[in-house]
C-alpha cells in the first residue's frame, strides 16, 4: 500500500478496500489519456479525483481483451502555483514506466528532482522538446508528517535587506557557473562569514530562529525533501469518499513557492498565514511544455 495514500484522505484504507477502490477507478475514471512511449509501447493513465486537484492515478495498458492491466498507482495532488522556470532534464525511472524531472534551480544550489505528473503530454511531445520548451513548473507535494513553527520576528527593512542579499547571491552563482573566478571567491568568503555568524548565534539561540527556511533532500529517494517554509495561504479540502479532511498549504521555501497537501491528523499545530511549515514531502509537478 502506498505510503502517501493517507495524505489524500485514505488513512484507514486496508488492502481489501484498496483493491475495490482501484477496480472502481478502472471502471469509472474521471480522466483518461493514452500515448505511445519512445520504445513503441502503449501508455494509459486513469485518474480518479477525490477533491479538487487531489486524487489517484493508475498507469498501465489495455490487453487484447480491452481490459486495463495495472502497472502501478500513486496518490497525487496537482499544484496551481508557478514555482520555477529553470532548465530541465526528463529522466526515465529504471524499474517502471515513470519519469522524473531534474530542474537546474539556482535558488537551491542543487538540482531539484520531482515526479512528472503530465507524463502523457511529455510522451506525445518529448521528441521535439528543447530547453526552451519549458514554460514553467508547478510544484505540489504530499506529506505524512508536519509541524507548524512560529514565525521569526522581522520588519520591512530587514525583509528588503535579506531580499537584496539573496538576489546578489543568485547573481554570483550565475557568474560562478560561467567561470567567473572573482564570483567564486566572493561566494567562498560569504560561506565563511555565514559559518562564523551561525557559530556565534547557535550558542544562545534556537536553531529555528537562525535557519528561517530550507529545502533539503531527504533519505535515499530523489524526490523526497525536508522543507521549512513560510505559509502564504491555507485552504481546506475533504475526501468525498472517506470524508477525511486535509489542509492545502501554500508555502515559500528558499524563495520557491509550492503547495502541500497533508491530512489534518498528520499536522501538528494550527496552520496560519505567516507561520512556518516544517515537514517531509514527496515532490510532484507538472511542466508546461510548449
Amino acid at each position: 500500500m502506498h505510503q502517501f495514500l493517507r495524505s489524500i484522505g485514505f488513512s484507514k484504507l486496508n488492502n481489501e478496500r484498496l483493491k475495490l477502490l482501484l477496480q472502481e477507478v478502472t471502471l469509472r475514471p474521471d480522466y483518461q489519456e493514452s500515448a505511445i512511449d519512445f520504445e513503441g509501447n502503449q501508455f494509459v493513465e486513469l485518474r480518479y479525483m477525490v477533491a479538487d486537484n487531489i486524487g489517484l492515478v493508475l498507469r498501465g495498458q489495455y490487453n487484447d481483451r480491452d481490459e486495463f492491466v495495472l502497472d502501478y498507482y500513486y496518490p497525487t495532488f496537482f499544484g496551481q502555483i508557478l514555482s520555477s522556470k529553470g532548465d530541465i532534464d526528463v529522466i526515465k525511472q529504471s524499474d517502471k514506466d515513470n519519469y522524473y524531472v531534474m530542474c537546474d534551480e539556482l535558488r537551491l544550489g542543487v538540482n531539484l528532482i520531482f515526479q512528472l505528473q503530465n507524463m502523457g503530454q511529455y510522451l506525445r511531445n518529448g521528441k521535439t522538446l528543447t530547453a526552451e520548451s519549458n514554460n514553467g513548473i508547478r510544484l505540489a507535494a504530499l506529506s505524512t508528517e508536519g509541524k507548524i513553527i512560529l514565525p521569526v520576528y522581522d520588519n520591512e527593512m530587514s525583509r528588503i535587506k535579506a531580499k537584496m542579499n539573496y538576489d546578489k547571491r543568485i547573481e554570483l552563482f550565475e557568474q560562478a557557473r560561467e567561470g567567473d573566478e572573482e564570483a567564486m571567491e566572493n561566494l567562498t568568503i560569504d560561506e565563511i562569514d555565514t559559518y562564523q555568524k551561525i557559530s556565534r548565534r547557535i550558542t544562545r539561540e534556537d536553531i529555528l530562529s537562525i535557519v528561517t527556511t530550507y529545502f533539503m533532500p531527504f533519505g535515499i529517494e530523489n524526490d523526497k525533501y525536508d522543507v521549512l517554509g513560510e505559509i502564504t495561504e491555507v485552504k481546506e479540502a475533504v475526501n468525498h469518499l472517506t470524508m477525511e479532511e486535509m489542509y492545502i498549504l501554500s508555502i515559500v521555501s528558499n524563495d520557491i513557492p509550492l503547495e502541500i497537501c497533508i491530512n489534518k491528523n498528520d499536522l501538528f499545530g494550527m496552520p496560519m498565514v505567516g507561520c512556518r511549515f516544517k515537514g517531509t514531502i514527496w515532490l510532484q509537478g507538472t511542466v508546461d511544455f510548449s
